[in-house]
């Protein structure tokens, strides 16, 4: 019996590529009049790689359970996946969601029922599940296309751009300073006396010689320095702002449409284009149901 195949493990077991379409697991879950009831935590496809259920944990109304939504019962916007008619008496007739069991025919066309009423009537296959109708509004995915825009997101972070060490060292210089020194010069004067007088009493000559030692004094430089302060050096830091232009390239994503047939295509953009196929279509052009592989044409 086949089993419906979580996109995480068609992710992780077999590398495949499935783009923005994963994005969904982790959004929050709305019911009706947009009530909050849980997160998308899981995306189930067929054995074709179509888009057939996402799981929702319902913890805002039943702990601890997960069910089985049809993804034709939800509207995808920006901030969550919505299921308008969604109500909390369903959720607690729905079976929980477990992760790895086959799902056969009754089990799944009981869950359905729940949610589209009594009426609805699916194809058993021979192998007793359901066989998926290309025309069952129960699993219409929903056509969304999100557009992508990259812009400029600058941070700011510091680091050290240089530093400055101050200090002091020593640089001699000679001076020359003038200054006046005195000293004592002996004079001697000599007069001639005009009247010789005689000496009295008897003398001899060279007998009473005398010596007369005068001293001289003069005046010496004593030089001896002092540090001044000349000048007082404060040290701190300011903070000034430049202007510093930042270039980067970034890409953003445009709609890219295919016409066929005599259709009228209106939009506001005319360089807009869009590729027209839903969500499940982008995920089974991406599996090939022979060999499991991406198809990256």
């Amino acid at each position: 019996m086949a089993r419906l195949m979580p996109v995480s493990e068609l992710i992780r077991d077999r590398q495949y590529d499935l783009g923005d379409t994963y994005d969904i697991v982790g959004r929050h879950a709305y019911a009706q009049n947009g009530e909050k009831v849980g997160t998308i935590r899981e995306i189930l496809t067929d054995d074709n790689g179509r888009i057939r259920y996402f799981v929702v944990e319902v913890g805002s109304w039943f702990s601890a359970k997960e069910v089985m939504v049809p993804v034709g019962s939800a509207r995808v916007e920006d901030d969550g996946v919505y299921f308008d008619h969604l109500t909390r008496d369903q959720v607690k007739d729905m079976s929980s969601y477990v992760a790895g069991q086959d799902y056969p025919y009754d089990q799944e066309v009981e869950n359905i029922r729940v949610l589209y009423g009594k009426d609805y009537a699916g194809q058993q296959t021979e192998q007793g599940t359901l066989n998926y109708r290309e025309d069952d509004r129960v699993f219409a995915t929903p056509q969304r296309l999100q557009l992508l825009e990259e812009r400029l997101r600058v941070n700011k972070d510091r680091y050290v751009a240089g530093q400055v060490e101050i200090g002091k060292h020593v640089e001699t210089r000679t001076e020359n300073v003038t200054v006046g020194l005195e000293r004592e010069e002996i004079v001697i004067e000599r007069r001639p006396v005009s009247e010789a007088r005689p000496v009295e009493g008897a003398v001899t000559l060279g007998a009473g010689s005398e010596t007369v030692r005068v001293e001289l004094e003069a005046e010496r430089a004593d030089v001896s320095k002092q540090a001044f302060v000349t000048e007082e050096v404060e040290v701190g830091k300011r903070t000034v702002t430049e202007q510093q232009t930042v270039t980067e390239t970034v890409g953003r994503e445009v709609l890219d449409v295919k016409q066929t047939g005599e259709v009228n295509v209106q939009g506001g953009d005319a360089a807009l284009r869009t590729d027209d196929r839903s969500l499940g279509d982008r995920v089974a052009d991406a599996v090939d149901p022979l060999d499991g592989k991406i198809d990256r044409r």
